[in-house]
């Protein structure tokens, strides 16, 4: 053997190279890649092991690279495009399928030799499953997404807060002044206008108030519910969208149900993903849909049900016992987090009820909730048209604090109308100087106001006047999940969310003055 040549491999380096690509867990491929198809020389069992081929299976049926292997046809391209250019590749991600056609990533760091008929590549490979890490990158990467969208929401919440302020103030003045002139005697003509600007700011106000419901947080407060009226809010969120999409809605709401014990912002929120979902199934599948919604007394369980059915595709059974998975989703990347129903599920389940999932055997998917029964049976009750203004102030003296020049103006014509003896305040610091002057019946407060803000003044006037803090209506445009909420329920005030109709503001007044 001549100085610096390489010693022969003999039998027993044979044996050992083939012991090692026996036993070594890695899948090892050696092999022929040509446009066509592959020619397999030898894989090593966990490569066999790793694609869900039994052990027996003979190397030349293994063909990992085979064009039917690639989920993504132009996967093989791309790789075929690779090899042929540079020869090698390091960790390069592929999406392949198992012998029983599920799919799994596989990782492939190769070297390639040209073959000498020049229609394919020799290759030598190692390939890793990677499915695990693929999977727990994708979670960690959805949970990234979520935290961002939270605090974009968060933001965003910030932001409405003001927003709605703004609004609810000039919908407030709108309506008041509108109701007013609207007991005034006119023609039909006038009579038409103003119903028409009453039921436009009613349905404004209405936009406003389902903004603050799910762009702000908000504390668990739980009610008596009448679930019929939840669903009929959740409805309206999504009328404008429906009209547009050509999707039908179907009620079928069952009269006299009993209550539910529940938190109509959070169970608003699992029906209005429940109806998002089936949106986008039966737009997705045929570009329209009839969606139905059914409500009814579930005796047998002392449960309230509630169905969400739609005629899109339906569930199919491998997607089923997953559906409630959190990030599971079979929308397009982007399209959805996965988490919606997993909410809706725990929800539902701290509530003491179920929701389940099912295909419909006429097309289309159905979740049913079923959430226990209160103590009492609601009583139907059909919307009161607002009764007329009445004396009822009967002299009685009231201090309107308002800074919006316009609203307390409004609201202030409109209860002398009624027959109180009305003064008005700037803020509250105005207003702790007239009633440390003069005595009141009544006092009407915003919560939000500059300098001395509706709590300040109400600590303020509770400390030197109890008997007059107890005759206190806060009127306020933001109230869901703020400082607010809170102070409202410590203090026991009555109060009204801008903007309110002059009916319920002096039914309310009636009330405490009594």
């Amino acid at each position: 053997m001549s100085p610096g040549s390489s010693p022969p491999v003999g039998p027993r380096d044979t044996e050992a190279l083939a012991r090692l690509f026996d036993t070594l867990q890695q899948g090892l491929f050696v092999g022929d890649l040509r446009a066509d198809g592959d020619l397999t020389i030898a894989v090593s069992p966990h490569l066999k092991l790793m694609l869900g081929h039994a052990p027996e299976t003979p190397d030349a049926d293994v063909r990992p690279l085979d064009p039917s292997r690639f989920v993504d046809p132009q996967g093989r391209d791309g790789l075929m495009t690779l090899l042929s250019r540079d020869l090698f590749l390091r960790d390069h991600l592929l999406r392949l399928r198992r012998a029983d056609s599920t799919p799994v990533w596989i990782e492939i760091t190769a070297h390639a030799e040209a073959l000498a008929s020049g229609d394919g590549l020799r290759l030598f490979a190692l390939l890793r499953d990677v499915s695990e890490r693929r999977r727990l990158d994708d979670q960690a990467r959805e949970l990234y997404n979520q935290l961002v969208q939270a605090e974009k929401l968060a933001s965003l919440g910030q932001t409405i807060s003001g927003v709605a302020h703004e609004l609810n103030n000039p919908l407030a003045t709108i309506l008041a002044s509108a109701e007013r002139l609207a007991r005034l005697p006119a023609d039909a003509t006038i009579k038409r206008g103003l119903e028409a600007i009453l039921g436009e700011a009613e349905r404004a106000a209405k936009i406003v108030r389902n903004l603050l419901t799910f762009a702000r947080k908000r504390q668990t407060t739980r009610a008596m519910v009448d679930v019929n009226e939840v669903v009929r809010d959740t409805l309206a969120l999504r009328q404008y969208e429906q009209r547009v999409a050509n999707i039908s809605v179907i009620e079928g709401l069952a009269v006299g149900l009993p209550p539910v014990f529940a938190d109509p912002h959070q169970l608003q929120q699992v029906l209005l993903n429940l109806v998002i979902n089936a949106e986008q199934a039966m737009i997705t599948s045929h570009g329209r849909g009839t969606l139905v919604i059914r409500t009814w007394q579930d005796s047998t369980r002392d449960a309230v049900a509630i169905e969400v059915a739609d005629d899109g595709p339906g569930v199919s059974e491998d997607v089923m016992p997953r559906i409630f998975d959190p990030f599971f989703t079979t929308k397009e990347v982007g399209q959805g987090t996965g988490l919606g129903l997993s909410v809706a599920y725990a929800i539902v389940e701290e509530h003491g009820g179920t929701i389940a999932a099912q295909s419909r055997p006429e097309g289309g998917a159905a979740f049913v909730i079923a959430l226990p029964t209160g103590v009492a049976p609601l009583q139907a009750t059909t919307r009161k048209a607002a009764p007329v203004l009445e004396q009822v102030g009967a002299g009685a003296a009231v201090l309107v604090v308002e800074d919006e020049a316009a609203l307390a103006s409004a609201v202030a014509d409109a209860l002398t109308d009624a027959g109180f003896l009305v003064e008005r305040a700037g803020d509250g610091a105005e207003a702790l100087t007239r009633v440390e002057n003069k005595t009141y019946d009544l006092v009407i407060c915003d919560l939000r106001m500059p300098r001395v803000d509706g709590p300040a003044f109400y600590r303020a006037i509770a400390a030197r006047s109890p008997e007059l803090a107890r005759r206190v209506i806060f009127v306020t445009g933001d109230v869901v999940g703020t400082e607010a909420e809170r102070f409202l329920e410590e203090s026991g005030c009555p109060w009204l969310a801008k903007p309110f109709r002059l009916a319920d503001l002096l039914r309310l007044a009636r009330g405490v003055l009594g």
